[in-house]
């Protein structure tokens, strides 16, 4: 009964235990891809406290979950996200404890944004407000034909709070988010591409998110998290500091197996067989 018992217990990896169970959300691995999927199309699958503290949550287990190798976000119904919970934000009577609210979910939007994997967020809807800022928080953005992106929170008396006024300017500059910012206008998917606010248009968000996170995972996971940390780091820092931590990445590279073996496969004209090592 004891080898029963120990063997049982490999079969099952640690972090498999440690998954929570979402209400909000559903979270689903197949073929390296993990799936988050927002479960309440009848709010709009709107950024309500607990939704946000699933959303932390999951993070935390892409990021320790081996099998992981390019997370997905996407919405069930006809919305991506559409937006924060209004009736939460009305409550809101009191400066600092605004500013805690949009601290808050800043703090899970960066949850995202640092996750070692690439993410893709497959906008299958409206993305507006929180939902477009989710969006922003991925490292790629992939829409549906229908959906519709924007920032309509001046609308509501309010300013963007996590990471829209931030975020958006770096992505696509600081005239074409004032655009988006002051009138609050709901962007059509194909001009959220000529805007570079989306990488790519689609029937379908999700076969075309699952299409690019095949395409990523041919690559090195090693160079693909060591890219993302680039990228990242060198965002807002002058050019010559930024160089210099592109050096000290690319130095780190030559170190893994997977460069040896991503060269070795390039000069013997055969694919290469990488180890994420």
């Amino acid at each position: 009964m004891a080898h029963e018992h120990d063997h049982s217990h490999e079969e099952v990896p640690a972090f498999a235990l440690e998954v929570p169970e979402f209400e909000f959300l559903r979270y689903e691995v197949a073929e390296g891809i993990a799936w988050v999927t927002f479960t309440r199309p009848k709010a709009l699958n709107a950024l309500a406290a607990d939704v946000l503290r699933e959303i932390a949550e999951v993070t935390e287990v892409i990021a320790e979950d081996p099998e992981v190798k390019v997370a997905v976000f996407t919405g069930e119904g006809k919305a991506f996200v559409a937006g924060a919970d209004i009736s939460e934000i009305n409550a809101l009577k009191d400066v600092f404890i605004g500013r805690e609210f949009a601290l808050a979910g800043q703090e899970v939007m960066n949850h995202i944004a640092a996750l070692p994997v690439p993410t893709i967020a497959a906008i299958n809807g409206y993305a507006l407000g929180g939902g477009l800022e989710l969006a922003l928080a991925c490292d790629l953005r992939v829409a549906a034909k229908k959906a519709k992106l924007g920032l309509p929170e001046v609308g509501l008396g309010l300013i963007p709070g996590f990471g829209g006024t931030q975020r958006l300017p770096r992505l696509v500059g600081v005239g074409r988010a004032f655009d988006l910012i002051l009138t609050g206008r709901h962007v059509p998917a194909e001009e959220a591409l000529a805007l570079g606010l989306v990488n790519r248009v689609a029937d379908d968000a999700a076969a075309a998110a699952r299409e690019l996170a095949q395409q990523i995972m041919k690559n090195s996971p090693v160079a693909l998290a060591l890219a993302k940390e680039a990228v990242a780091r060198g965002a807002d820092v002058p050019l010559p500091e930024a160089l210099e931590i592109e050096a000290d990445l690319f130095g780190m590279t030559v170190t893994t197996h997977d460069m040896r073996e991503g060269t070795a496969a390039f000069l013997e004209k055969r694919a290469p067989e990488f180890k994420g090592e």
